[in-house]
């Protein structure tokens, strides 16, 4: 497994670095050696972050965790990945292509699946065109924390959404 580990207000250290490797090279055994994991630490007043993100034919397999020390954040983050790998397997690993990218030994192991992904509830609503800052009032509005529009600029559905901080993210389609 590879790695690709950047700081954000925050040097990393080779202390940090071999931790990094170390916890999350426990995941090497799901994965080819060529893979790559995307890593980024950062700080932000108490707050020690850090985002892992591996790319996979056609997934995203990805996590943050934050706590008050670096070091239970890596803890943390490496948990949760493993967790996410155990439970979905069947999901993210498409005999057909993304097999590929994980090894012998993930692909041929089966795991519980603890839940099977249920769609409970189906709403249907008429979407009008809007500028995404009135899209991000009708969110507010209502309550939830995204909304589905068409975009009265480019006539394409696009998604707004309600990020930490009180920010807004907007979802558009590739073109």
């Amino acid at each position: 497994m590879k790695f690709v580990i950047v700081g954000r207000n925050i040097e990393v250290t080779p202390g940090l670095r071999a931790a990094v490797e170390d916890k999350i090279g426990k995941l090497a055994k799901y994965f080819n050696p060529d893979t790559e994991a995307h890593v980024t630490l950062s700080v932000e007043k108490e707050r020690q972050k850090i985002e892992v993100t591996i790319p996979v034919k056609g997934n995203i397999i990805r996590s943050e965790q934050v706590s008050s020390d670096m070091y239970v954040s890596i803890d943390l983050v490496e948990e949760i990945i493993e967790r996410q790998l155990k439970k979905y397997k069947n999901k993210i690993v498409d005999k057909h292509q993304a097999s590929s990218n994980f090894s012998k030994m993930y692909l041929e192991n089966d795991y519980m699946d603890d839940e099977e992904v249920k769609i409970v509830r189906t709403k249907k609503f008429d979407i009008k065109p809007m500028y995404p800052e009135d899209a991000c009032v009708q969110m507010e509005l209502l309550g939830h924390n995204f909304f589905v529009f068409i975009n009265a600029e480019t006539d394409q559905v696009n998604v707004v959404y309600k990020r930490k901080g009180d920010t807004y993210g907007l979802i558009e389609p590739e073109e």
